[in-house]
Parts: structure tokens; C-alpha cells; sequence
């Protein structure tokens, strides 16, 4: 079992935010994950298929970990639900606690229940800002530099940032 380095998407717009974050996060470690760094939080208008909800509350956290990206999500999925997530609901839902794999290492892997790098990985100002704030030269295994899929966004995605990630 080989270790990498991946980036997890942590948001939540229902409760306490900020502390569905940080149990996310006491969760990854508990289970053995360690977390290397993290963004700070970041205050994002929701985007996707339902936009009448409230603002999210976003971050992004590196981590270090030898379980496979099946596993990993899994674990992911497991944290939401633990948090008050019903998973099957309808898409871009509001929601206590999203985890998101975003990448790992330089797998790329696309199966029905996981593709890697995440798909919406380039096109989310609320991915790419704390992505590039951890790793400003972060780049996709193809190639592709996250700085430049940044900068290449159109108006449009409200992030601001508010804070540590205590």
C-alpha cells in the first residue's frame, strides 16, 4: 500500500457550518487519514441544479492516505451521513455536510461511482481558490494547471473569503 497525497472539498450550508467542517475533518483523522493542511473558509452562493438555498461554507484540506479511492469515498460518505446527510436526495440539495474527493495523487479513474479528478474540479471558484491557496502550482494529472483554469473562469461564483479554518 503506497501512500498519496490527495485534496478532500469540504462544504456545508445547513447548522453549524463551521463545526460540520471541523467534525469532517476529526472524522478523516480518526479513521487514519491525516490531514496535512487546510484553506481557510471560504462564504460561496450556492451553483449547480438548485441556487434558491442558503450560502455554503467551503474549504478545501490536503491529506495524506493509503486507501484506495474507492475506499476513501466510502469513507467520505460515511462522515456525511454521520453528520446528518441523507444520501439519494436530489442533487446540489442543501445539505449539513458535503465531502468531496477531488484528487488523488495522479490517479484518473472514471467508474459509475467515482471519476477522479473530480469533473467539476476546473470549472468551481470555490474548489480552485482554496485548492491554489494550499498549492498555487497545482496542476490536474493531464497537465492541466488549476491557476489558469482559475483565471480562465467567467464572472459569476460570489466566493469571499471569511476566516481561518481554525
Amino acid at each position: 500500500m503506497s501512500e498519496r497525497v490527495g485534496y478532500l472539498g469540504l462544504g456545508s450550508n445547513i447548522g453549524d457550518r463551521k463545526g460540520h467542517l471541523g467534525a469532517a475533518v476529526a472524522a478523516l483523522r480518526r479513521d487514519g487519514v491525516e490531514v496535512q493542511a487546510k484553506s481557510a473558509l471560504y462564504e460561496t452562493e450556492p451553483v449547480g441544479e438548485v441556487l434558491d438555498q442558503a450560502d455554503f461554507l467551503n474549504a478545501v484540506i490536503r491529506i495524506r492516505t493509503v486507501l484506495e479511492p474507492d475506499e476513501l469515498l466510502d469513507l467520505c460518505k460515511s462522515i456525511e451521513v454521520e453528520r446528518g446527510r441523507s444520501l439519494g436526495g436530489r442533487r446540489h440539495a442543501p445539505r449539513p455536510l458535503d465531502v468531496d474527493l477531488l484528487l488523488l495523487g495522479d490517479i484518473e479513474l472514471a467508474t459509475d461511482r467515482l471519476t477522479l479528478p473530480h469533473p467539476q474540479v476546473t470549472s468551481r471558484r470555490f474548489v480552485l481558490e482554496p485548492l491554489l491557496e494550499l498549492d498555487p502550482e497545482l496542476a490536474l494529472p493531464d497537465g492541466t494547471r488549476l491557476d489558469a483554469a482559475l483565471s480562465g473562469l467567467g464572472p459569476g461564483q460570489r466566493v469571499n473569503r471569511v476566516g481561518p479554518f481554525a
